[in-house]
């Protein structure tokens, strides 16, 4: 796994169902900062996050782990 490349993927996927890092945080119970952590790569979501940041983000647990079809 890539932090950063799963990072901005997230990144992506929050932007794309129109979700400020705030808003997903508020959803998971947890901080902005670690939304912000995540995005830039510094660290990865903890385990039991991957299926409701799936089911949030309407993106697949294998596109989560592998940072979907990110070329950057």
């Amino acid at each position: 796994m890539d932090a950063r490349k799963t990072g901005i993927f997230i990144a992506k996927s929050r932007k794309a169902v129109n979700m400020t890092q705030k808003e997903l945080a508020d959803k998971l119970k947890i901080t902005d900062k670690a939304i912000s952590k995540w995005e830039r790569g510094l660290s990865f979501p903890d385990i039991s996050f991957l299926i409701p940041l799936s089911e949030i983000l309407n993106i697949s647990l294998y596109d989560l782990l592998t940072g979907g079809n990110n070329d950057e």
